[in-house]
Parts: C-alpha cells; sequence; structure tokens
C-alpha cells in the first residue's frame, strides 16, 4: 500500500478530476505511481461501541475500514462482523505504529481521557483525524491538538455533527448579520448528566471481567481498581475520564452563538455548584458563567462585551427570559429541556435544540415578515462527508468543524470546569493558557500521564 503522503497525492489528484463539492477542481498532483481512479480511502477506527459504533459506519460509507481497535472485545467482536477483513486491535498505539503510511485517516471515539493522546499520535505520523467531541479532556490537550493540526498541514474533523446542519448555519448568518443588534447575554442549557454522577468511589474492587482490557481503559489516567461504575458509558461523570455535562453537551449546544459571535478566549468564569464529590466526580448540577470582552467579528466589526451562561442537572434560565410575551402564542413554541438563547438589543434568537438545527427569532410580531440575509456560509453534504472531502483535496478547510475550529472551541467550553474544580472564581489569560489569581486552577490545565502514554 502506498505511503500516507502519496496516498494524500493521489486523492487530491483523484478530487481534482471530480471536483469538490464548494469549490472548484485543484490542480493535478504530480503522483508518479500510476493508481485506479476508485481507489478508496482507508481509515483504521479507535472505539468502535457508542458512538465509535456509527463513527466506524461513517468511515464504511466513505471509504474501506482496514482496522478496528476497542479495549473491550465485546465491542471488537461486534463491529468485526460488520468488518471482517479489518484488522483488530486491543491497543491504539500498536494500531497506529502498524499503519504508518497505509491509512488515510482515523476514527478516535473513545472516552474524553484518551481523545487527545490517540490523534496526537495519529497525526504526528500522517493521518487525518475524526475525533469525537469534546476535542480533548484537558485546556492544554485542547490548545496541543489545535497547534499540531495547524503544523501537520492535516485534515482533521470534531464531531460536533450540528455544524453540518443547514438550519445552525443560517442562524449564524442571522445572528452575524446584526437581526439580534448587540448581543450581551446567551444562556445555553442541557438535560445531561443522563448517566450517574455526583457520587463519590466506589469501594468494592470486583475482578476485571476478561473482555476487558482494564489497563488501557485507564490509558494516561491515574491507576484505580475497575468497577462497573466506569465502563461503559457511565465514565462520563468521572473527572478522572470524562469532563461532565458541560464537556459533552456544551460543544454541540452552545456551538451556533460560539461561532456567530467568535466567543472565544473568556477572561473570567466562575461555577455555581455544591462542588465537586470527593474529588472524584462531577456535581449533579451547576450553573457556569463565562464573561467575554469587546472582540472583533469576521466582518471586522467590533462586538461588544457578552456574557454566557450555562446550565446542567436541570437548572435553565426562566421562562419568561425565554419566551417572554410570546408564550403561549404556538403550540410548538415552549421552553426545552435542552437550547439556547441569544439576546440582543433588538431580539432573541431561541433554539429549543441540542444542535442548534431549530430556532425560532423573537418577539413573534417583530420578526413575522422578517427576510433572510444573504447566505455567506457553504451549505454542508454531510458532516463526515466533509472530512472525506477535505481528504481527498487535501484542503483541511473543507471540514467546517476542523482541529482549528473544534480545538479552540473546546478549549474555551472547558475552561468552565476549571472554576468548577478549583472551588473559585477564575480570571484568564487566554494567550499564555494561565490563570492570573487562581494557582489552584493553574495546577488543572494539564496533568501528567501515567508512564508509557505520551501527548
Amino acid at each position: 500500500m502506498a505511503t500516507s503522503r502519496s496516498r494524500r497525492d493521489f486523492m487530491k489528484t483523484s478530487a481534482a478530476v471530480s471536483s469538490a463539492w464548494w469549490v472548484g477542481a485543484s490542480a493535478l498532483a504530480d503522483d508518479t505511481q500510476p493508481r485506479s481512479a476508485n481507489e478508496e480511502l482507508q481509515f483504521a477506527c479507535i472505539g468502535v461501541a457508542g458512538k465509535g459504533s456509527s463513527d466506524t459506519d461513517d468511515a464504511g460509507r466513505h471509504g474501506q475500514v482496514v482496522a478496528l481497535c476497542d479495549v473491550d472485545k465485546r465491542s471488537l467482536k461486534k463491529k468485526s462482523l460488520r468488518y471482517p477483513e479489518a484488522k483488530t486491535y486491543s491497543d491504539f498505539r500498536e494500531m497506529l505504529d502498524e499503519l504508518e503510511g497505509k491509512v488515510d485517516g482515523v476514527t478516535v471515539s473513545t472516552p474524553d481521557h484518551t481523545h487527545a493522546p490517540a490523534a496526537s499520535m495519529a497525526l504526528k505520523k500522517g493521518m487525518n483525524v475524526y475525533c469525537q467531541k469534546p476535542l480533548t479532556w484537558s485546556v492544554h490537550e485542547a490548545r496541543h491538538l489545535r497547534n499540531l493540526a495547524a503544523e501537520t498541514g492535516l485534515c482533521t474533523q470534531m464531531g460536533n455533527q450540528g455544524t453540518a446542519v443547514t438550519r445552525l448555519r443560517e442562524g449564524v448568518e442571522v445572528i452575524r448579520s446584526g437581526a439580534l443588534g448587540d448581543v450581551t447575554e446567551v444562556h445555553v442549557w442541557t438535560n445531561r448528566p443522563i448517566w450517574p454522577q455526583g457520587k463519590g468511589r466506589p469501594t468494592e474492587t470486583p475482578p476485571t471481567p476478561p473482555y476487558l482490557d482494564w489497563d488501557l481503559f485507564l490509558g494516561p489516567a491515574p491507576e484505580r481498581p475497575y468497577h462497573p461504575a466506569y465502563h461503559p458509558f457511565k465514565w462520563r461523570g468521572w473527572l478522572d475520564f470524562g469532563t461532565g455535562a458541560l464537556g459533552d453537551m456544551a460543544c454541540h449546544t452552545a456551538n451556533m452563538p460560539v461561532m456567530a459571535l467568535n466567543l472565544f478566549d473568556p477572561i473570567s468564569f466562575v461555577a455555581e455548584s455544591e462542588g465537586l464529590v470527593e474529588g472524584e466526580s462531577y456535581p449533579k448540577d451547576c450553573k457556569i458563567t463565562f464573561q467575554f470582552p469587546e472582540r472583533t467579528g469576521v466582518d471586522g466589526s467590533t462586538l461588544p462585551a457578552c456574557k454566557l451562561y450555562w446550565y446542567d442537572g436541570g437548572r435553565k434560565p426562566d421562562a419568561d427570559m425565554i419566551l417572554g410575551e410570546d408564550a403561549g402564542k404556538k403550540k410548538t413554541l415552549k421552553v426545552s429541556n435542552s437550547g439556547s438563547l441569544t439576546v440582543g438589543s433588538e431580539g432573541r434568537l431561541y433554539s429549543p435544540h441540542d444542535y442548534g438545527g431549530i430556532w425560532e427569532l423573537l418577539p413573534l410580531a417583530k420578526f413575522e415578515d422578517y427576510k433572510m440575509p444573504e447566505q455567506s456560509l457553504p451549505r454542508s453534504p454531510g458532516h463526515f462527508t466533509e472530512l472525506a472531502n477535505a481528504i481527498r483535496e487535501g484542503k483541511p478547510d473543507l471540514a467546517m468543524s476542523n482541529f482549528a475550529y473544534g480545538g479552540r472551541l473546546t478549549e474555551t467550553i472547558l475552561l468552565g470546569n476549571l472554576s468548577l474544580r478549583a472551588g473559585e472564581p477564575v480570571e484568564w489569560d487566554s494567550e499564555n493558557l494561565r490563570s492570573t489569581n487562581s494557582s489552584a486552577a493553574n495546577d488543572l490545565v494539564a496533568r501528567e500521564y501515567r508512564d508509557g502514554w505520551t501527548l
């Protein structure tokens, strides 16, 4: 099989012949090795259960799945039934070492704490990467992957699928057009956690099931005994493995207003909650307030200072704030369990949807005859398709939620957990990734990996 560089050259050539979906055909690459015009993208998939199962199938629809990796033998066996020719692994480090120069892309759909080690290793080996949200477990890892993707020039995509939804992109265009006036508040809420959370560490030490490689599950996280409270799925509420409700959903639900308003690099943030449980588990509910300064919009205009409020565990903004005088005027207009509200001086945009794929301009009477602004964002052929096209074209920007954007979004969102974990308000110097007032927060920006694991 060809090297990763020559494979990328071929894919650029093939795409130039057939043309891309939102750009014109590019110049033919200088590829001296003759190839079939039908050559497929080759994918290796890390984490193949849960969301990893559908991510693997997305890869299979856009190319050939040649390798599968999972720490759970049951998940690996089940996915192998669909991809019987794919080689199987339990350790992604072994897989990436063996496949260097032999695959075009890697999917990473593991628990949060192993996203960055896997994605970083793949990028360093010249492989394009699709990684689930949140892109990383820590703030430092998010900055690292963003920088590494830029240095390598490889194609990347973070798995916040709503970015590809036309209605979300239309919402971004509406907010950027100034229809809401000066936006000074954004409220984002979720019905998460829907997993056990707010508990201390289990005291029992049952035997590790024979189908699970517990050491590989731990990855870079500190040693601890196996317990079914962590695997499968329930890892999200534990600090060592997950990023709580904020990490799970904010990259989805805050995506539209963050993109529209350039809400990156807050100058302060503070969490309100009952605190972590025994330093082990995220609380059952919390509210986090991010303060953003004046900043420049995509059109070069100056955007006013803005606060973003995050709510989880059943907390949400007051219904009167969301619906106002429009309460009861439409059957479909009601306060959802997850959603976002963007508040401007001239109106509000309310989305009762995790991905921003549904929204309404309020007050209804004021926007009854509203005409949509001219389209400024391309429309997507599909979330994973964006990455596949980017790989074939060799143009990372074709994937809108690439690590340049996804890394910055993840970094901003995960800052909220610094205040939650530090237990105090945090003033923030984004350029240097450090707090100017909280040594506790500075200690949480990154963590030391276990021996054998690197970034």
